[in-house]
């Protein structure tokens, strides 16, 4: 496995599977790819699949910078129980009737329209979020009490794909969401609102910012396809971070190498090329590949990050 400069620089989505951790999935990559420098942005748990966007090489610093704002998903939440992890993964700690109106499709739209707009959502007790130092699931799992602020988030859209109504009463819903949105407390907050109660039984992200299931490699591919496939089916990075795009003349690529200042130049954003603004961050490209994001200062570009071993993958 390599351990100086990475060979491979990409970001490639993954169509993480039922079962693995976030953290399994990076695992499977590094053996794929064979590269030690591998993460993921946006956590998806075991019990839900879908997008997961993932990093490789210099690709890493590009995972806290990447607009995946907005999440998409298809979600089944379970009428008639709770449980204290608000998914199907954990213990039953309630039960309640589940009126029969839950039965119609009609309702069930209604409900569910009734989700959208801004609002503070209180996370589940088991979460990543940290607790003086400790990760609120890991306290739930001692037994202590958990008591997490809420969050204001927004949901953009929430529709109803079906209703199953018999031995248990499921609705399979299409959300949309902002970044910090869990679907668990959506399910939980949803059964509530219901006079009754719920959790989530399943879950798939089909989109993370401009990522899509489309976009997606499976592992067993990437098992098989190793580096050549990421270097097929890697996303564009510039493309992900949402900025306008600098390409580089031969003649400057010293000067950005050592990190000194080079001129303005022109952008290409929204179609149209012009000067970037004062402080607008800018994306530097040669051969088609991220070589850095630098930023206005006065009449020149100034490095703010540099990947000295460029990220592939710009359209």
């Amino acid at each position: 496995m390599s351990r100086g400069p990475s060979a491979l620089n990409a970001l490639v989505a993954v169509n993480k599977p039922l079962g693995l951790s976030s953290h399994d999935v990076v695992n499977r990559v590094r053996r794929a790819v064979g590269e030690k420098r591998v993460g993921h942005a946006g956590t998806l748990d075991p019990a839900a699949s879908g997008v997961l966007v993932i990093g490789i090489g210099q690709a890493t610093k590009l995972l806290g910078m990447l607009t995946l704002d907005r999440k998409a998903y298809v979600a089944q939440v379970e009428f008639g129980s709770a449980t204290d992890t608000d998914d199907a993964e954990g213990e039953v700690v309630r039960t309640a009737p589940v009126p029969h109106e839950l039965s119609d499709p009609a309702f069930a739209a209604e409900a569910l329209h009734g989700l959208l707009g801004e609002q503070d959502q209180v996370p589940p007790s088991y979460s990543a979020i940290s607790v003086n130092g400790r990760r609120a699931y890991a306290l739930a799992r001692d037994g202590k009490q958990v008591e997490l602020a809420a969050r204001h988030v927004t949901v953009y859209a929430a529709g109803l794909v079906s209703v199953e109504y018999g031995e248990k009463c499921v609705w399979t819903c299409a959300f949309d969401v902002s970044k910090g949105t869990y679907v668990r407390s959506l399910a939980r907050d949803l059964g509530e609102r219901l006079g009754t109660c719920a959790h989530l039984c399943g879950l798939v992200r089909t989109q993370a910012g401009g990522v899509c299931l489309g976009d997606c490699v499976g592992l067993d591919e990437l098992a098989e396809g190793g580096k050549s496939l990421v270097v097929e089916r890697c996303l564009d990075p510039v493309a992900l971070l949402g900025l306008p795009r600098r390409d580089l003349a031969l003649g400057e690529l010293a000067d950005v190498s050592c990190g000194r200042k080079i001129e303005v130049g022109e952008v290409f954003a929204g179609g149209e090329r012009r000067e970037p603004r004062p402080e607008e961050r800018v994306a530097l490209v040669f051969d088609g590949a991220l070589a850095g994001i630098w930023e206005r200062r006065g009449t020149s570009l100034a490095c703010q990050t540099n990947f000295p071993q460029a990220i592939e993958g710009v359209k």
